[in-house]
């Protein structure tokens, strides 16, 4: 017999799985650990631009339900209403054509910059801490997103030095355009795919090119052809970063789209051997992309231009949003060496795209003349001063006076699709450009051996300081009234009906959108702030038509003044009621002269009830 201390029957058994426990888990530790080592330098990169989004979003994050971007609040309670509005597609209550503003034409989500995929992608957040959180975070977000996607792009794609790709990562992540437009145009902002897309761009055209080929037997060159299942796989994944980029933003798109064609034609013609290899299998693998593209975007495009409340055209004047050029030398306000005083020089605090600096268009020039890598770096400086001529818009604008010089945008003006895009966000497209000549530029010197190792990154990095970026100002905001975050308007309203807070919300003053915002888009509102077809003769057009009884509330809650009210005016507020379809009316204390508008409301209305903080009549 054994001497050995006897064992519970079920010992054994749990020592051995405890030991594979063991076993198994070393070797996953140890390979995230690895991971952890060989990518040290990349995660240190995307902590850095995140901890610099963080900050420059600070301002938010005490409370993203009562702050807001100071400079541009109407906009950033649009966007939120967005996010609410694409959050319902997790509860199963989505659709392209929303009944949740607008009521009861509704407001066609493609038309506008709804940022769908973002708010889908994002749809727990919100609906766990509201969308004002999912906000505060995607404004941080798209900054670090896209400064860390052309990071790796610059190092892994050009080869450059991590900290050469940093620089450029930095600059076009958090360069005055992107700064600027982080003031609550987050469909501007989200601009992490455009690498993706450069990248699958790039890969495609390695996989079209066979190469010069290799001499056989007999002496004779027989190029090899090209890749086709690299070209195929190349072509699908370019095929989902566009789509995936119309459903966040289209004019993004539409800009890198513009950039690369005519990088495309300036590298064709700098190397033609290498254009008359790969065009044919390049041209291909752009129709398959195009194609496979098409079967997911036929209908939303079809929607958007076509559709119930959809716009063929663009709203904004080009020759108004024209970027002024003398502003390309000029520092942004949102800058740290950059003045209030150049804020004369475009049209908003979100509009700071081709405010560079004269230190860095200098250095940037001198970069292109000494980096080398010819052919990208004509292909750059071409399309750096196309897009750039192409900001100028329709008429030159010099110091705030319009010229007599036409600008090259009136080539293009006028063309479908084209005056959708703001002339002066064709500047934005800069930020690549000139990022791609200090990469190469930089990595370059630190590749040498000379003086230039230390001189060229220095003098890079004296043209970027000006334009560092400061914190995005901030301000308080009011509270969402108790009726609406205790749950209290589901008292008069079904959901999925429509509330009429009064006054009724403007493009102007959007602000009881946030009361939809803050329920989940629980409810529908009338009229608002979207973009839809109301212009002259069904044209594009911001906001829509007032109906009688809206117009005359605005003017209660803007003058104070008591209005005159007989039987036309009870008969005409029915008749309005029962237009938007609207099952309650309510009037918060916080409202304009809300004393005047509440007895113009009984008046109309009869007698109230009070709900929670706010005066309610059932219509």
């Amino acid at each position: 017999m054994s001497s050995a201390a006897p064992t519970a029957p079920d010992a054994a058994p749990e020592q051995a799985f405890r030991l594979a426990d063991q076993v198994n888990r070393r070797p996953r530790a140890t390979r995230l650990l690895a991971a952890v080592r060989r990518h040290r330098a990349d995660l240190l990169a995307a902590l850095i631009f995140g901890v610099l989004a963080g900050w420059l979003t600070h301002g938010l994050w005490p409370d993203p339900g009562a702050r807001t971007l100071a400079l541009n609040p109407e906009d950033q309670t649009l966007y939120e209403w967005f996010l609410a509005v694409d959050a319902r597609a997790l509860l199963g209550d989505f659709d392209l054509l929303t009944d949740r503003l607008n009521a009861p034409d509704g407001v066609n989500l493609m038309a506008n910059t709804t940022v769908i995929a973002l708010g889908v992608l994002f749809a727990p957040v919100t609906l766990l801490l509201g969308a004002p959180v999912t906000f505060a975070l995607l404004a941080a977000a798209n900054l670090a997103g896209t400064a860390l996607a052309w990071y790796l792009l610059f190092h892994r794609t050009l080869r450059a030095r991590r900290v050469a790709a940093a620089l450029g990562g930095g600059l076009c992540g958090f360069g005055p355009g992107m700064v600027s437009q982080t003031n609550s145009h987050l469909h501007m902002t989200a601009q992490w795919l455009v690498p993706v897309i450069v990248w699958l761009v790039v890969r495609l055209l390695r996989a079209a090119d066979p190469g010069p080929g290799a001499p056989d037997k007999t002496g004779r060159t027989r190029a090899t052809g090209p890749d086709r299942r690299r070209l195929f796989t190349s072509a699908a994944g370019l095929a989902g970063a566009v789509t995936a980029q119309v459903f966040i933003g289209e004019e993004v798109l539409f800009l890198a789209a513009i950039t690369l064609l005519v990088m495309a034609i300036s590298y064709a013609v700098a190397d033609r051997d290498l254009a008359r290899r790969a065009l044919p299998g390049f041209a291909g693998g752009l129709a398959i992309a195009a194609g496979l593209a098409l079967l997911v975007l036929g209908y939303p495009l079809w929607f958007q231009f076509a559709g119930p409340q959809g716009v063929a055209d663009g709203m904004f004047t080009p020759a108004y949003f024209s970027a002024d050029l003398s502003s390309w030398w000029m520092l942004s306000p949102l800058s740290v060496a950059g003045s209030d005083e150049s804020a004369r020089l475009t049209t908003g605090p979100a509009e700071y795209n081709t405010f560079l600096g004269w230190p860095l268009l200098l250095v940037a020039a001198v970069c292109a003349v000494w980096a080398g890598r010819r052919r990208l770096v004509f292909a750059c400086v071409v399309a750096g001063l196309v897009m750039g001529a192409l900001s100028l818009g329709p008429e030159v604008v010099l110091g705030g006076t319009r010229t007599a010089i036409p600008g090259p945008y009136a080539l293009i003006g006028g063309l479908p699709v084209v005056d959708g895009a703001l002339p002066m966000r064709f500047a934005l497209t800069l930020l690549p450009i000139v990022a791609t000549l200090l990469v190469l530029a930089v990595d370059r010197a630190l590749r040498s051996s000379g003086r230039a190792r230390r001189l060229v990154p220095l003098a890079v990095g004296v043209a970027l300081l000006p334009i560092f970026p400061t914190p995005l100002p901030t301000a308080g905001r009011p509270a969402v009234p108790e009726f609406v975050t205790g749950g209290h308007w589901r008292q008069c309203v079904p959901p999925g009906g429509v509330l009429v807070p009064v006054p009724l919300p403007t493009p102007k003053e959007p602000w009881p959108m946030r009361w939809a915002t803050a329920a989940d888009a629980g409810f529908g509102l009338p009229e608002g702030f979207f973009i839809g077809p109301y212009g002259r003769g069904g044209t594009a057009a911001m906001g829509t038509f007032k109906q009688p009884t809206s117009a005359l509330l605005a003017d209660v809650a803007r003058r104070g003044d008591q209005p005159a009210i007989g039987d036309e005016q009870r008969r005409q507020a029915a008749r309005d009621a029962e237009f938007w379809g609207a099952s309650c009316v309510a009037l918060t204390d916080d409202a304009p002269h809300a004393e005047t508008l509440r007895a113009t409301l009984e008046q109309l209305y009869g007698p109230p009830t009070r709900i929670a903080d706010a005066w309610t009549w059932r219509v």
